[in-house]
């Protein structure tokens, strides 16, 4: 059973920022967050990163950001408020801005894996991740699509799913980072189930949703109309939502894409499972582009990051937002809070 817990209680345990790709926005996004840090709901964060390069940023940048060096997680809430408390990941790391390097890869990994420690061990409450390049990462060996799928491994093997959120929406893909060709060859009724009762649990439990009511794309335009445009939606999701809703779960379609996602149709939902990756994050960066957060459901740890990537192209010149690290650290000191609720029952 979780322990209570609201965030800012003195029992809250900070959370965990990982460092990202240093050649990226992460840095710049991490000093402008805690200087905007009474908008990130109230837990103290640290930054799992070298302090010296911070402070090198912060410099060049012109932000008035004090960066300390704390030898464990624990002295964050003491330091948050007069400075950024920063764990040093064991190395000075150098990186020029805008040019990504594959010999950052072990301190970028690190990162997420001193982050990842600490959460799981409970001395932070949550693991907020600040933008990496899967190219970086492939070109020096690392073998998984991406962070994902990395924390899945971790977690211990679990099968975690991506879900978007901002205000007034939460789409999760079916299908992430595959081509379109690859991910309609993956539009499977068992895979479809699976996903949907993985989102109708984190509704619940994650967003306190008693009864979650889902909507389903479909694949095809229109979806199918009734198989003339293609079989996916009468062979595979229509069954699979005949399957969801004999588990008791409120799922419905499956509906058009093109018309789920105005204002008064997300008025009707909870949460949309769709069918691709674009399929989702394309309404979702429409409607919010800077406030989006990535949450991953179906960890045993709370896990958050910004909806956007590295910005190489923007690295060097101070003017990346942080709003939606912002966002990202709220959403997940709100979950974690609500993960130390008490089970329903339980």
């Amino acid at each position: 059973m979780w322990t209570c817990g609201l965030p800012g209680d003195s029992g809250t345990a900070p959370i965990a920022l990982t460092m990202g790709d240093p050649a990226g926005i992460g840095g710049e996004i991490s000093l402008k967050a805690w200087l905007n840090r009474h908008s990130a709901g109230g837990v103290p964060f640290f930054v799992v990163d070298s302090p010296d390069r911070l402070r090198r940023l912060a410099r060049r940048l012109e932000l008035d950001v004090p960066v300390e060096a704390i030898s464990e997680a624990a002295e964050a809430a003491a330091t948050f408020e007069q400075a950024l408390p920063v764990l040093p990941i064991g190395e000075d790391v150098e990186a020029e801005l805008g040019r990504p390097d594959r010999r950052n890869a072990a301190a970028i990994i690190g990162s997420i894996d001193i982050a990842v420690a600490l959460t799981r061990s409970g001395d932070a409450s949550a693991i907020v991740t600040n933008p990496i390049s899967k190219e970086v990462l492939l070109a020096s060996g690392f073998r998984h699509a991406g962070h994902t799928d990395y924390l899945g491994e971790l977690a211990g093997g679990v099968q975690p799913e991506m879900m978007l959120v901002c205000p007034g929406l939460r789409v999760v893909p079916l299908t992430v980072h595959l081509p379109l060709r690859a991910a309609i060859d993956r539009v499977r009724r068992e895979a479809i189930v699976a996903t949907g009762m993985r989102l109708a649990k984190s509704l619940e439990y994650d967003f306190g949703i008693a009864q979650p009511r889902i909507v389903v794309t479909g694949l095809n335009p229109h979806a199918g109309e009734n198989g003339t445009m293609g079989r996916e939606e009468v062979d595979e999701i229509a069954p699979a939502i005949a399957d969801l809703r004999e588990r008791g779960i409120d799922a419905r379609g499956p509906h058009a894409a093109d018309s789920l996602f105005h204002a008064e149709a997300r008025r009707r939902y909870d949460a949309a499972l769709c069918m691709y990756h674009d399929q989702a994050l394309i309404p979702l960066k429409t409607i919010d582009f800077d406030g989006g957060v990535n949450f991953t459901i179906g960890l045993p740890f709370v896990r958050t990051s910004p909806d956007h990537g590295t910005a190489f192209d923007i690295a060097a010149a101070g003017i990346a937002r942080e709003s939606s690290l912002l966002a990202a650290l709220d959403l997940a000191g709100k979950i974690a809070a609500r993960r130390r609720q008490p089970i329903r029952g339980g």
